[in-house]
Formats: C-alpha cells, sequence, structure tokens
C-alpha cells in the first residue's frame, strides 16, 4: 500500500467520525432541551407564604423541614438527577461553545468554532467596539446590542 492510500482512508475515518461527533453532540443538545422542558421550577421553601422570601433557590436546612426530607406535596429540591449530559455542559443552544469576553483583547485568541458573549459590566462604548471587532473577526456575538453611538452622543452634548 501506498502512503497516499493510507492518508486517504485515515481523512475518511476522520470525516466519519467528525460527522458522528456532530450528530453525537446535536443529539445530546436535543436531548438536554427535553430534559429541561420536563424540569420542575425549583422554588425556596415557603416563598410563597412570605412576602419579604424571594423564589430563588435555597437549599432548605430546617430539622423538621419537609422539604428537605422530600415529603410528597412539597416542591421538588434540586438534586442530580436534573442535571445535562456532561459533553454538552457550557454550550449555547445553537451547538457552539460559548465564552465571555470583558473586552477587545480577548477576542483575540478565540476560534470562529466559538460564540462570544459580551459580558454584562460593559458599557455601550466598549460593546460597540467590541462587535465591530467580532463582525471583523467573524465572531458571532450572542448578545449584541443595536446602539446608534452618533445619535446618543449628539443628544447628551444637546441638552447639556
Amino acid at each position: 500500500m501506498s502512503e497516499e492510500g493510507i492518508t486517504e482512508s485515515t481523512r475518511k475515518r476522520e470525516k466519519k467520525t467528525e460527522s458522528k461527533a456532530g450528530n453525537e453532540l446535536s443529539r445530546l443538545l436535543a436531548v438536554r432541551q427535553l430534559l429541561k422542558s420536563k424540569k420542575p421550577d425549583f422554588i425556596r421553601q415557603e416563598s410563597w407564604k412570605y412576602k419579604k422570601l424571594s423564589s430563588s433557590w435555597r437549599r432548605p436546612k430546617g430539622i423538621d423541614s419537609k422539604m428537605r426530607t422530600k415529603e410528597h406535596g412539597w416542591p421538588k429540591s434540586v438534586g442530580v438527577g436534573y442535571g445535562s449530559p456532561k459533553k454538552v455542559c457550557g454550550f449555547h443552544p445553537s451547538g457552539f461553545k460559548e465564552t465571555i469576553v470583558h473586552n477587545v483583547n480577548d477576542l483575540i485568541n478565540i476560534n470562529s468554532d466559538i460564540v462570544v458573549r459580551i459580558s454584562h459590566t460593559v458599557g455601550n462604548k466598549k460593546r460597540l467596539e467590541i462587535v465591530e471587532k467580532a463582525k471583523e473577526l467573524k465572531l458571532h456575538v450572542v448578545n449584541a446590542k443595536e446602539v446608534n453611538k452618533v445619535e446618543s452622543t449628539e443628544s447628551e452634548k444637546a441638552s447639556s
């Protein structure tokens, strides 16, 4: 056998494994979506009773807590069984890995197979710079906002 024959067959095998990996990933994303639809809303114990308690999840810790002992008729508690498959943890629903960006320099080492999310602490000025740089690098920004930088600065100058 020639070396070309070996390389062609290995290329074919690599393509098959890549397509299998892609199919596996899409299947696991579908499984995750199905599991999320069946998952109950986890609410804080007795948050429905008191206005001062928000419904955001807190683990029940009381000695006589019916929710802690998982008694019938009480809301479900968070558990390992409600998790999604490990292979798709941290993936965006589009099927790409997701990374958080704080400034323009963070975009430099990102591959095209990664989706970018701009941190919520970034202001409009830096957000615009990041979106423009991402367009140059052909990266997809998940939470890109359309901000009119020219109109906003002119209205601020007119009001002051």
